[in-house]
Order: C-alpha cells, then sequence, then structure tokens
C-alpha cells in the first residue's frame, strides 16, 4: 500500500514552509534516512529526511512551492513490489483539510468537466490552469502517473504555444506574462522568481532544467550573466518582435503623484515570526532599560595576550566571544535575573543558554551558546563562529536556535553607540552593546581618554526588577573592567 509523505513540522512554531528543493525525482528508490527535500520553515532552511522505504511514484507539491500547511501531503511512495504506475496523488492536489481551496467562482460558460472516464485524467489545479489559458486538455501530454496530466504539463504546453485548441465556447484568453522578457509567458517556480527578483536577474535569460524547461531555483543560482546575451540570441524572431522587454525590477507606480515609487516584497516565513513575536513583546512585556558605560582597555589588553598564546591552536577570540563569556558569569552571581515570566509562576533557570543575534540573509535569528558561564573562552569562540555560519547559510537546526535563558545583541561592529533591544519572549532580558569607541575618562582622580563601550539591558519589568538589573550590569562591568574573573 502506498506511503504518504506529508509536510512535516521541523519546529515548534513552523505551521507552514516552504518546499524549496527536491533531491529526489519519481522512480527513485530511497532509504530511511535518505535526504529528500530542502524545506524553508519561520526559521531556517532545513533538510527533510525519509523515514520509510521504497520507491517515489509522485511528486504531488512542486519544489518552490510556498506556504505549504503542515499535514499536506507532498509526495507518495510505493512500498516494495508495487508498480508506482498504479500509485495516484490524493483527491484536491493534495491541498491540506485544515485550508483548503475555495471552489472556483461559478461561470456562465461552460467549465472543463471534471477528471472522469469520458475526459483525460488531470489534477484539479492543472484543469483551471488549463481553462483560464485556453489550453485543449485533450492535446496536453501527461507526466504524472498513469499519464495524468499535471499543472507542470499544462505550463509546458502554455510555453511551447497553447497546445493548439482552445475551448469551443469562448476565444482562448491571451496568456499574460510572469516574468520579465521578451515573448510569451516563462515558466518558473515561485522561489525561482522570488530569487531572480532579488539579484536582479531578467528571466528571459536563464535555461530552465525542470520539466518543460521549467526554471528552478538552481537555475537562477547557478545562473552567470555572461551566458545572457548567448541565450537571448537564441529566441525566434516572431519572439523578438512580439513585444519589447520590460525593464527588470520596474518601481511600481505610487499611489498619487507625491509618494514616493515602490517595490512590493513578499515577506519569508523568517520575517513573519520576526514581525509577529516582535509585535508581541513590545505589547505584552513591560520593558525597563538600564545603561552602564564600561571601560574596555583592561579586556581589549587580556584579549591580544590570549589570542596571541592561541595561535598555534588556531584560534582567535572576538571581543564579542568575551562579552558573551562576561554576560554568562554576571548572570551566575545574580542569578534573580535569570529568569522567565510565566503567567502565575516564574522560571528560575539554573544554566546561562546565551542567544546572540546574527543577521542572515533571511533575517534576524538567535543561535544559542549553551551553559555559557561553565565553558572556556576558546570554546565559545570555537562555537559562536561555526553557529553564526550555519546561521547564515540557514543550516541551523532547531535544538541550535530553540530556547535559551537570556539574548545578546551586539552592534559595535557598524559603530552604533548605543541602542534599546526589543525583548525575545519568554526570556526576561536582552543586553544590547555598542562600539567601543574614545571617551574622556577618570582614572586614579586624573582625567585620561579610555576606549569606553555602552550597554544597555532590557528588562522584562514584570520578573525583573530595577535594582536586580542595575546589579547584574554593575557585575558585567565589573567583569569587563577586571577581565581575569572570565578565564579563572
Amino acid at each position: 500500500m502506498a506511503i504518504e509523505i506529508k509536510m512535516p513540522a521541523l519546529s515548534p512554531t513552523m505551521e507552514e514552509g516552504t518546499l524549496a528543493k527536491w533531491l529526489v525525482k519519481v522512480g527513485d528508490t530511497v532509504q530511511s534516512g535518505d535526504i529528500m527535500a530542502e524545506i524553508e520553515t519561520d526559521k531556517a532552511t532545513m533538510e527533510f529526511e525519509a523515514v520509510d522505504e521504497g520507491t517515489i511514484a509522485a511528486i504531488v507539491i512542486e519544489e518552490g512551492s510556498e506556504n505549504v500547511a503542515v499535514g499536506t501531503v507532498i509526495a507518495m511512495l510505493a512500498e516494495e513490489g508495487e508498480d508506482i504506475g498504479d500509485v495516484s496523488a490524493p483527491a484536491g492536489d493534495a491541498k491540506p483539510e485544515a485550508s483548503p481551496e475555495p471552489p472556483p467562482t461559478p461561470s456562465p460558460s461552460p467549465a472543463p468537466a471534471p477528471a472522469s472516464s469520458d475526459g483525460p485524467a488531470a489534477s484539479p489545479t492543472a484543469r483551471r490552469l488549463a481553462e483560464t489559458s485556453g489550453i485543449d486538455l485533450a492535446k496536453v501530454e501527461g507526466t504524472g502517473p498513469g499519464g495524468k496530466i499535471t499543472k507542470g504539463d499544462v505550463e509546458s504546453a502554455i510555453a511551447a504555444g497553447g497546445g493548439s485548441a482552445a475551448p469551443t465556447s469562448a476565444p482562448a484568453p491571451t496568456p499574460a506574462p510572469t516574468a520579465s522578457g521578451a515573448g510569451g509567458r516563462i515558466v518558473a517556480s515561485p522561489l525561482a522568481k522570488r530569487i531572480a527578483e532579488q539579484k536582479g536577474i531578467d528571466l528571459a535569460a536563464v535555461t530552465g532544467s525542470g520539466p518543460g524547461g521549467r526554471i528552478v531555483k538552481t537555475d537562477v543560482e547557478n545562473f552567470d550573466p555572461a551566458s545572457a546575451p548567448a541565450a537571448a540570441a537564441t529566441q525566434s524572431p516572431a519572439q523578438s518582435a512580439s513585444a519589447p522587454s520590460p525593464a527588470p525590477s520596474a518601481p511600481a507606480a505610487p499611489a498619487n503623484k507625491y509618494d514616493a515609487p515602490f517595490e512590493a516584497q513578499k515577506l519569508n516565513n523568517v520575517r513573519k515570526v520576526i514581525a509577529r513575536r516582535l509585535t508581541e513583546a513590545k505589547q505584552t512585556v513591560p520593558h525597563i532599560y538600564l545603561t552602564v558605560d564600561v571601560r574596555l582597555d583592561p579586556l581589549l589588553a587580556l584579549r591580544k595576550q590570549l589570542n596571541d598564546s592561541l595561535e598555534p591552536d588556531g584560534v582567535k577570540l572576538s571581543v564579542n566571544d568575551l562579552i558573551i563569556k562576561a554576560l554568562a558569569r554576571a548572570l551566575q552571581r545574580e542569578p534573580q535575573c535569570n529568569v522567565s515570566f510565566q503567567g502565575d509562576v516564574m522560571h528560575q533557570y539554573s544554566r546561562v543558554d546565551v542567544s546572540v543575534a546574527v543577521a542572515a540573509p533571511s533575517g534576524l535569528i538567535t543561535p544559542i551558546i549553551r551553559d555559557a558561564g561553565r565553558k572556556g573562552l576558546a570554546e565559545i569562540s570555537t562555537e559562536m563562529k561555526e553557529l553564526a555560519g550555519k546561521a547564515r547559510e540557514g543550516k541551523l537546526q532547531p535544538h541550535e536556535y530553540q530556547g535559551g535563558t537570556v539574548s545578546l545583541s551586539n552592534l559595535g561592529m557598524f559603530g552604533t553607540k548605543s541602542f534599546d533591544a526589543v525583548i525575545n519572549p519568554p526570556q526576561g532580558m536582552i543586553l544590547a552593546v555598542g562600539a567601543g569607541e574614545q571617551r574622556p575618562w577618570v582614572v586614579g582622580g586624573e582625567l585620561t581618554v579610555a576606549t569606553v563601550m555602552s550597554a544597555t539591558g532590557s528588562f522584562d519589568h514584570r520578573a525583573i526588577d530595577g535594582v536586580d538589573g542595575a546589579k547584574l550590569l554593575d557585575q558585567f562591568r565589573n567583569l569587563i573592567e577586571n577581565p581575569m574573573g572570565l578565564v579563572v
């Protein structure tokens, strides 16, 4: 009996995701543990492993499909001894029960008949696309199981010139271009279109490797602009003369003459989560902000000494590594700030797990240095570099970014002097540190110049009193200005 492969919940907050890339195709044999697809969740792009053995009988959800709800059937797996030709995709083109697609609006003109014995077998999506594009399904070759016509088959027919005949009840509408380029409709996955828009690539110059010449994610990522003129030269004279090529990424017309031109950019899953959680934090968490100025010179001197001694081991400590350690050690000394508000109770944590803000292409994400107070500086440095690299590549696993008892945000490398960060619920605080800069400073009753950094703690006032936050910042300042406490 065929096995339904469903969209997995790859994180506790995941409700839907983007099927970024299929790594298998129909006919491939998979075993438990094989990587089948890459799925973009609300936090990162993750690999999806097979849990059963068998042969891929059908790809139900195409790569590049967005907003695929958890639990949606995305593929069918034939078991040993089962003919993949006998396996069919679930009815309704595998739309999830939780968010069914609304029925088409009734029209006075007759619509194509549903899949039945007297018409070609086709998915509902393929039928709707054929109806709106004036494609005769009888003249479309199906590539699905048992010759079933899929959405990709209809799109290929459109790209090839229309499959030749339109329904007799009404004139065939002209397909509207969906991507920039001279001539007819360019068939590309939604993810490929989005990447092309971000990179300013004209899809008309990209050669598709998908079914029927469909442009997929890898085609855009591997596109060489130097090959664009040659690709454009292969167009037929009729294509070149049909319409001028619109300018790529043209700004949208403003609502009125006083508004600035703009480009509408669709939010990715990570940005949606950031927007929701930060709005929730500012609306529900009463923030209190406390700031201290910290002299960095002793810390910088110790860092140089440690890096000189660690050079043979290939370890180079950053200022941020030492700040992570100082924050964790300060929370060990002032544990009343290592808490979270949980309604009628408060969680007091016995371990300090520091979530460190990292800017990734998809948005802000916070990989975690767990038990940072008990780890050595070299271990923190090595782990932080590895996590930051995975964050920027979108390869973090859930256990590497979920949880954390406190957050750290450092914008000092951008020259920001100070800022107030937003708490990441359910954590009770976040520390925001700015750039170290030369400022007047009194040492031993004499005015001198020192390297000074401003640090601002944002505290959940429901769980942490102002005096406790002040004690924590005092411990943090003491550890930075007397940094031997970080290495013993």
